[in-house]
């Protein structure tokens, strides 16, 4: 077994990691609301006010922070108006974008408000610049924030809702240079620049307003629009990038289990693809921003594979393997080490979609290696970063290379050291020799998640791939020894 180096300096303190970055993603999509979040107060599923107990429960456990809504493709096709009001009398449409399936609008902005509450989390609402009016979306932020005597709120109170909410999280558009209106960068900022004046503070509700940023290496679209957005109207610049087998959007043809064994060292080689565009992007953020004022907000990411058998091709069903696991704490460890430009994130998305922490099938609910990921994670929310370095190895195959490890380490408020290490390796474990330096490592409990690269959990085996305590580790005077082993991610509460 290979020994790797380590040095972790408890009093190199760095940016702090905002618990958004664990943030999740609901659209319109499949059954990502309906039947996944939703079933309505007259389901014989159990529900409160429509909302899957279960599911909220879940959810509750990882702690999650901010939730975003409702999409995605889905929100630039979205009239807000249509969603509110008794149910009878709500519009019909069909969703174009995602499976032609009706949609009934029984799930609206009151709805999706009462599932924040339920959960404990921020909202995080995607407004609809594609096909929108600068109208329908000030409308929208006056109708759920404002506190006084305007046409909006005696709408809302009709609708029975007297207080406004307190919404600090809103996208002006997604995608823009996509599914949200197909435009260029600098038409889009100055687009940004006029939408975002009317999304207006009432009272003491203050917007975070996040920018349609690029999509994957588009660097253009982010020079583009850091040149020309007003910083004292942006806080934030959204990046989207999604970890598939291969490169070429139009090849969603990789499965998501029984995949062989060249389709898990692409995935993981691709997924560390987020580490340069992280960095590249923020380079160019950095030229026109170098306070930060403005984040890197990654509200989209993931993996995404060929959809299960004999499921609705436009649902985006996917099962959530081991690998998926690697994935999510490879791109969480680099979220945690960017946290000075990277401040919020939002896996794609929350349940039945993509790469989800959750799946369901009637009354039925499976947590995925995914749940298990967030819910070992959860302990860097709201702490420091910390300086740490550990030497590396290299797996290399066929057509490239990748890190085999990935780290990141912080300390909370109670001075304790959170660390999490991922061994992206399938045939090498490895001993960390880890020196922790100005801190004194007294005592150590940690979780483990481990499995074959393929292992996944279904409704009638849930308990495949979940997490164990680990007690493979010594501590030292100065430091720790811990023995890694291969396709696994451990969790490290140290103090």
């Amino acid at each position: 077994m290979k020994t790797l180096k380590m040095t972790i300096d408890a009093n190199h303190k760095k940016s702090k990691i905002n618990k958004e970055i664990y943030g999740h993603f609901s659209e319109h999509l499949g059954r990502c609301i309906y039947g996944g979040l939703f079933v309505g107060k007259d389901s014989d599923i159990p529900n409160v006010n429509g909302m899957r107990t279960d599911v909220v429960e879940a959810l509750k456990e990882l702690q999650v922070p901010v939730l975003r809504w409702p999409g995605g493709c889905f929100a630039d096709e979205y009239h807000w108006k249509d969603g509110i009001g008794p149910l009878e009398n709500r519009k019909k449409m069909i969703n174009t974008h995602w499976g032609g399936v009706l949609e009934d609008n029984s799930f609206g902005t009151h709805e999706f408000l009462e599932l924040c509450r339920q959960i404990g989390c921020e909202p995080y609402i995607c407004g609809n610049v594609g096909s929108g009016t600068v109208q329908e979306m000030s409308e929208w932020v006056e109708y759920m924030t404002f506190d006084g005597v305007s046409p909006m709120a005696e709408l809302r109170k009709q609708n029975g809702r007297e207080e406004p909410w307190k919404i600090k999280y809103f996208a002006v558009g997604n995608e823009n240079w996509g599914c949200g209106g197909n435009m260029r960068a600098e038409y889009y900022s100055d687009v940004f620049r006029r939408y975002a004046v009317y999304c207006r503070n009432y009272g003491e509700n203050k917007l975070y307003k996040v920018a349609c940023g690029p999509s994957g290496d588009d660097y253009h679209w982010t020079e583009a629009l850091m040149q020309n957005l007003d910083k004292k109207n942006t806080q934030g610049l959204a990046l989207h990038y999604y970890t598939r087998t291969n490169n070429d959007w139009s090849k969603h043809t990789a499965p998501a289990t029984n995949f062989p064994l060249i389709d898990y060292y692409n995935v993981i080689k691709n997924t560390w693809v987020m580490e340069e565009l992280i960095q590249k992007h923020s380079a160019i953020m950095d030229q026109y921003d170098p306070e930060k004022d403005v984040a890197l907000v990654v509200d989209e990411w993931g993996t995404w594979f060929k959809v299960e058998e004999g499921t609705n091709p436009g649902f985006l069903y996917q099962q959530n393997t081991m690998r998926d696991a690697l994935v999510a704490a490879i791109n969480l460890n680099l979220f945690n080490q960017h946290s000075d430009r990277v401040r919020m994130a939002n896996i794609a998305q929350i349940v039945n979609v993509l790469q989800s922490v959750i799946l369901t099938e009637g009354d039925k609910m499976v947590l995925t290696p995914t749940y298990h990921i967030f819910r070992m994670m959860k302990e860097h929310m709201e702490t420091t970063l910390v300086h740490s370095y550990m030497e590396n190895d290299t797996v290399t195959y066929e057509e490239g290379s990748f890190p085999a490890l990935s780290q990141s380490v912080s300390i909370n408020d109670k001075g304790q050291l959170i660390m999490t290490i991922a061994n992206a390796s399938l045939e090498n474990a490895y001993t960390i020799d880890a020196a922790t330096l100005n801190f004194k490592a007294d005592k150590a409990e940690a979780v483990i998640l481990t499995g074959g690269m393929g292992d996944f959990n279904t409704f009638e085996e849930p308990e495949n791939v979940k997490e164990a305590a680990f007690t493979d580790f010594e501590l030292k005077d100065g430091g720790i020894v811990i023995n890694v082993p291969a396709c696994s991610i451990i969790r490290f509460i140290i103090g």
